[in-house]
């Protein structure tokens, strides 16, 4: 197999590449980097609300930008499945095993990569174990870890609310929940890091989480323990061993990312927000009403990985042909003017955002990634009094990927 780009003499008839070959927007590299909604923007201009688009590599794949279509992709399996296996590109040779799309897109023995019962069997799995996670004190869990990170940079009366905070209170979590040693923590943040943002490294990278989690799970069938890798292990659907180390990968990387990524932006609208601050500091205002405007506005995932058109058909105005790949644009879907006109106008008490997903893969563990967030936020604001930005809010910037959109820094001052 080769990841040579492809072109139009090389393409398949109705593949994205024939609707414009090297013109074709491309969602990495420098620009995609800077104004991924800009680039969103122009292709709903340009093709509705799909449009053909270059992944890295130059790999050819639909970009869905309409809410309504992204629903019709995610609620019909039968229609857009989630196998790679049926990938034409990858299938006939034109996406080589080592492309750093791979991680992400590529079939794995979880439940994400299957439709049907199988499907079934692998999720209720993940849902058991998940379920048996939160009733063991999450919440517990993140005051702890929370209150450990604050408590590294408290006596310095400013911090980076980023680099020493959202990016690795999650995962902190995550290890406890999981079964990890803490220690585990530091590398497999940079681990995820670089897999989401793809490039030369991403493949290694994939290969340290996947050893690490390899020998957790061999540690707890020797020594069981009250954590979601033990519940994965004795589950009664009987998971063999690389759909356990799968899982945990699974888990690791998408609530790692998705809740590092939501908590940066909720600290980021708390403190650009004055009325917002001040009422989450007195107890007026819930944060899960922040929570809910920033799955809106800015999703922790902006591009959801992977779908395969299961025969011929149509989306969005555009032939689609079977084996193609659909790449879902949560972050466009969200700000659809068909559905929601005005961006500006808050959506308080609108819970049909895009952000986890939706039919059958929706993300089975966003309750947990919600109260890591609303304990991170509650015990920040009543541990570090008078906390305000230490730069006007214009200056805060973000850096893209294909798949998120990730806050680039938040640099914060408080009383001593």
């Amino acid at each position: 197999m080769t990841d040579q780009p492809l072109n139009g003499a090389d393409a398949p008839r109705g593949c994205p590449v024939a609707h414009g070959g090297a013109d074709l927007a491309r969602l990495y590299g420098p620009e995609a980097a800077t104004d991924p909604q800009g680039i969103y923007e122009r292709l709903r201009k340009e093709h509705g609300s799909v449009a053909p688009v270059l992944l890295e590599g130059d790999v050819p794949a639909w970009l869905v930008l309409g809410y309504r279509d992204n629903r019709r992709v995610l609620d019909n399996p039968r229609q857009f499945s989630r196998d790679a296996r049926i990938w034409r590109d990858w299938r006939e040779g034109r996406v080589d095993e080592t492309s750093p799309l791979i991680p992400m897109v590529g079939w794995r023995p979880d439940c994400v990569s299957q439709d049907g019962e199988p499907h079934r069997r692998l999720r209720g799995a993940v849902t058991d174990g998940l379920l048996a996670a939160s009733s063991r004190g999450v919440r517990r869990h993140a005051t702890y870890f929370a209150n450990k990170q604050i408590d590294a940079f408290a006596e310095a009366g400013r911090a980076d609310l980023v680099a020493d905070y959202a990016q690795h209170l999650p995962m902190l979590v995550l290890t406890r929940i999981l079964g990890l040693p803490a220690g585990d923590a530091l590398r497999l943040v940079e681990s995820c890091a670089q897999v989401f943002k793809g490039g030369e490294g991403a493949l290694e990278h994939n290969g340290r989480i996947m050893q690490i989690l390899a020998e957790l799970a061999d540690r707890k069938r020797a020594e069981p323990g009250s954590d979601f890798a033990t519940a994965l292990l004795e589950h009664p659907a009987g998971l063999d061993h690389d759909e356990v180390v799968s899982h945990l990968r699974l888990v690791l990387m998408a609530a790692h990312t998705t809740t590092s990524n939501l908590l940066a932006r909720v600290l980021q609208l708390v403190l650009t927000d004055a009325a917002r601050l001040s009422g989450l500091v007195s107890g007026q205002l819930n944060i899960s009403s922040v929570v809910e405007q920033v799955m809106w506005d800015t999703p922790p995932l902006a591009v959801l990985p992977g779908r395969f058109a299961a025969s011929d058909l149509e989306l969005g105005g555009h032939h689609i042909q079977e084996g193609e790949l659909l790449v879902l644009g949560l972050a466009a879907g969200n700000v659809d003017p068909e559905v929601r006109p005005e961006s500006a106008v808050a959506v308080q008490g609108n819970q049909s955002h895009l952000a986890f997903s939706a039919g059958p893969h929706e993300c089975p563990g966003q309750n947990i990634g919600q109260s890591i967030i609303e304990v991170g936020v509650d015990v920040l604001l009543h541990r570090l009094p008078g906390l305000r930005l230490a730069v006007p809010s214009e200056e805060l910037s973000s850096t893209a990927s294909t798949w998120e959109s990730r806050l680039d820094n938040l640099p914060v001052e408080f009383s001593i």
